[in-house]
């Protein structure tokens, strides 16, 4: 069986003192407190289910912009993880911050502005001010992740658009609504944006699980979204602990939903794509 590397799961530490809870929003999220995960755990539960490599997304909703724990649990385990960090990319220092946090080992960044838990009301994703954030990233030669839904797609337009030289992976699809079924117009503004080359999508498990909703389907859907951006823009991520489950269970849920793809899609969706997002994540 091919390797799997999963690009988004969460760690969060047990020790409280030493990596305390700073979430963006101001209220740590419930996932974060009542199933956290170590980077110990995270491993255990990585082997159980086979996964060779994960990229670590800063829990933004837990630790703010502070990328301690992620960064030391990189640091420990180079062979196995990267990291994601976030930054506050409207502060004028954000360039320098990003660096700062490279130089920790992480090769990846956040921008969580407008999330489910959005940590500044009526934040935009293309405010002028984080022009110097996105020009350092792609300088750098790091991916952006970035979180939000169907009504914040015009936004993302604009800043692919702009920087066409970096790398943007949109986190969990941006959860669009399939369940009016084939041909899928309700997500036509997501299939839309295949068109732009620099565009990469995070399936996780909440596309997983969403993909049969209504007229839905797991092979229908999931055959549409290669169709359009290629499946060398798709990415697996478990969302590890804050989707319930066992790691295990996550990869059987996307095993099953994209069974009726080509191997050499799934191959890409599970591991290509992710060494060549993060190159960190190549090799053995």
């Amino acid at each position: 069986m091919s390797p799997v590397i999963d690009i988004h799961s969460h760690v969060i530490a047990a020790d409280t003192k030493r990596y305390p809870p700073s979430p963006l929003s101001g209220e740590q999220s419930g996932w974060s407190r009542e199933r956290p995960a170590s980077f110990q755990r995270m491993i255990a539960a990585m082997d159980e289910a086979g996964i060779a490599k994960a990229a670590l997304v800063q829990a933004s909703t837990c630790y703010g912009h502070d990328n301690s724990y992620v960064a030391d649990a990189v640091a420990a385990h180079p062979e196995r993880f990267t990291g994601v960090f976030s930054v506050d990319v409207l502060e004028r220092d954000a360039p320098e911050r990003i660096d700062y946090w490279m130089s920790k080992g992480l090769a990846g960044l956040r921008v969580f502005i407008a999330g489910h838990s959005a940590a500044v009301k009526d934040a935009r994703l293309d405010d002028s001010r984080s022009f110097p954030a996105w020009e350092h990233a792609g300088k750098a030669g790091i991916p952006v992740c970035v979180q939000l839904r169907a009504a914040g797609l015009p936004q993302l337009a604009a800043v692919l658009e702009r920087f066409p030289r970096v790398r943007v992976i949109l986190d969990h699809m941006a959860r669009p609504v399939i369940d009016d079924g084939p041909p899928y117009g309700a997500a036509a503004s997501l299939l839309s944006l295949a068109r732009y080359g620099n565009l990469y999508l995070k399936l996780t498990t909440h596309n997983v699980r969403e993909s049969g909703a209504g007229k839905g389907a797991p092979g229908s859907f999931f055959a549409r979204v290669v169709a359009e951006f290629g499946a060398s823009r798709i990415a697996w991520g478990s969302n590890f602990p804050a989707s319930e489950g066992s790691l295990p269970g996550l990869l059987a849920e996307a095993r099953a939903a994209l069974a009726a793809l080509p191997d050499r899609d799934r191959d890409w969706i599970f591991f290509r794509t992710a060494q060549s997002l993060y190159p960190a994540l190549a090799g053995p």
